[in-house]
């Protein structure tokens, strides 16, 4: 996810539990170029392991030369977004507009393959619109010709975010008998409820959880306390504001105190979701450009939760 998985927050959500983490998806045509921004997201530590680095794009010369630079970065795969629906990146035929030419998305998957030692991994959609959605066929041609991994968001292209992610077909992806390699579901997945009654009800070898990561590094820890059967942890205000101030910090000094603090404001009603009266806090966080009035705000935000009726506000989180 652009400008969300970031090496700051990967090590947060590696330390909350993540098993894999894959970079911000990073264009080919950048790569091939050496433009010194993408470059950079393929920065990582070796305490991120196992990680793969994302790439897109849909000119094979480029996506050649991209996974020759990624490969050389050492990270443990290499991860080609098929699944990827904006306008700007799937109008130009890469990411899930690539779904409009499956022979050409076979052909520029062969010829990472064949153009890397490491695994490679593909994350796609069902298929470009509701009349078609060939995600069984493609999944296994491109399982034939040497991809090591398919993650498959429930939605087509066409849908972009919008309605419920389809799973069954997913299923059908996975309980294929043609089919040997992991096969990982996505979408819609915003509790750790959820990721255990999908798992449980799909088969599938592992669950992608995305937007509901956004501010939320503490849904890995508490999915999978309940996939080993426990009770989920409600993590304390206390913890929320140091990781989200730690988040911050890491932004800062990834990208520079003005664009961090841009950056961040996505991520603030994901920290403190589902509490009451954070409302004026929020204004507050995602208008000021002053670090030192956003950590005041922090702050003031958890000496005010501090002082709320406690079970108050684990049931409010609970619902």
């Amino acid at each position: 996810m652009e400008a969300i998985t970031n090496q700051p927050y990967r090590k947060i959500c590696k330390r909350y539990g993540a098993d894999i983490l894959i970079t911000e998806f990073i264009a080919s045509d950048a790569l091939a170029r050496d433009v010194q921004m993408s470059v950079q997201k393929m920065n990582f530590d070796e305490m991120e392991r196992p990680l793969g680095i994302q790439i897109f794009g849909n000119n094979k010369e480029m996506l050649v030369r991209a996974t020759e630079v990624a490969q050389a970065a050492r990270p443990d795969f290499i991860d080609i977004n098929w699944g990827c629906p904006v306008k700007k990146v799937a109008g130009k035929g890469s990411g899930s507009g690539i779904l409009n030419n499956i022979p050409k998305m076979v052909e520029l998957t062969e010829a990472v393959v064949k153009a890397t030692n490491l695994p490679v991994t593909v994350k796609t959609r069902l298929g470009y619109e509701e009349k078609s959605k060939p995600i069984v066929e493609i999944a296994e041609r491109l399982q034939d010709i040497g991809i090591q991994a398919i993650s498959i968001h429930g939605r087509t292209r066409s849908q972009m975010y919008k309605g419920e992610a389809d799973w069954t077909l997913i299923g059908e992806v996975k309980n294929n008998p043609r089919m040997s390699i992991p096969v990982f579901g996505n979408g819609d997945i915003d509790s750790p409820q959820k990721a255990l009654e999908y798992k449980n009800s799909y088969g599938v070898d592992g669950i992608l959880i995305g937007r509901a990561t956004i501010g939320n590094p503490f849904i890995f820890k508490q999915t999978k306390e309940l996939l080993m059967g426990e009770i989920p942890s409600i993590i304390p205000i206390e913890e929320k504001v140091l990781v989200c101030k730690e988040h911050l910090e890491g932004l800062i000094e990834l990208r520079g105190e003005r664009n961090a603090i841009n950056e961040m404001r996505k991520n603030y009603s994901g920290y403190f979701k589902s509490l009451p009266h954070f409302k004026p806090f929020r204004l507050k966080l995602v208008t000021t450009n002053d670090l030192k009035e956003i950590n005041q705000t922090l702050d003031e935000l958890q000496t005010f939760y501090q002082t709320q009726t406690f079970d108050h506000l684990h049931n409010l989180e609970e619902e």
